[in-house]
């Protein structure tokens, strides 16, 4: 675990309708759903609200890249998401999301659930594997996953 930061992080998938919400263990064994929340004026709010309850010590955001890892009509809307995540106390990392939605829709499937069941759920399960691979990626190799979000310049 050469590099590994002890401590719980909150996974985030953002999508038009609603937010996926996960968070993992202190140890950063396992990758959990936490909820799905409402995409209105309160959703980022609810998100770092979330964060604070579970004193996490980085919120990780999906980014929404094509397979070619270019952005899509979703790109801007993660980036914005993040960037209003930033505002808070907690630091805010974007991590390449490309095929998470289609892994959670596959893993639900696999677990028996229809399609039109998994709505209220497929986007708490997209940030459980978008938090997993993060989590990985740090334990693999000791570096710091996706890229930072900078906080916004306090106004003087």
């Amino acid at each position: 675990m050469t590099g590994f930061r002890r401590g719980v992080r909150v996974g985030v998938d953002v999508g038009r309708a609603r937010v996926g919400v996960s968070r993992c263990d202190p140890d950063g064994m396992l990758a959990t759903p936490v909820e799905t929340v409402v995409r209105d004026e309160h959703s980022v709010s609810r998100v770092l609200a979330i964060a604070e309850e579970l004193s996490a010590i980085e919120i990780v955001v999906g980014l929404p890249l094509n397979l070619r890892g270019e952005d899509t009509p979703s790109t801007a809307d993660s980036r914005e998401f993040a960037a209003a995540l930033a505002a808070g106390e907690v630091p805010v990392r974007l991590i390449d999301e490309r095929l998470t939605t289609v892994t959670a829709h596959s893993q639900l499937r696999s677990s028996g659930r229809k399609q039109r069941d998994t709505r209220g759920i497929v986007d708490q399960v997209a940030a459980v594997v978008l938090l997993q691979q993060a989590i990985d990626t740090e334990k693999r190799s000791g570096a710091l996953p996706g890229i930072p979000v900078p906080r916004p310049q306090e106004s003087v």
